[in-house]
C-alpha cells in the first residue's frame, strides 16, 4: 500500500538522525535510489516511507 503523505525532514545531522531512527525500530526502504542522491529513504515501523535530507549547506 502506498503511504498517502510523504514527509521530508532536514535534520542537522542526517547521519546521527538515521542511526537514532535505525535505534528506534526504523529501517531502510528500497526506494529504488542509485544511492548518491543527498537524501536517505527510510521506513517507520509499520512501513511508511518518509526522506531525510542532508543539512543545506551555507
Amino acid at each position: 500500500m502506498k503511504n498517502r503523505l510523504h514527509l521530508d525532514f532536514r535534520p542537522d545531522d542526517q547521519n546521527a538522525e538515521v542511526s537514532r531512527l535505525l535505534a528506534l525500530g526504523a529501517r531502510h526502504a528500497d526506494s529504488g535510489r542509485s544511492g548518491d542522491e543527498p537524501w536517505v529513504t527510510p521506513a517507520d515501523p509499520e512501513g511508511n516511507e518518509f526522506c531525510l535530507l542532508a543539512a543545506r549547506r551555507g
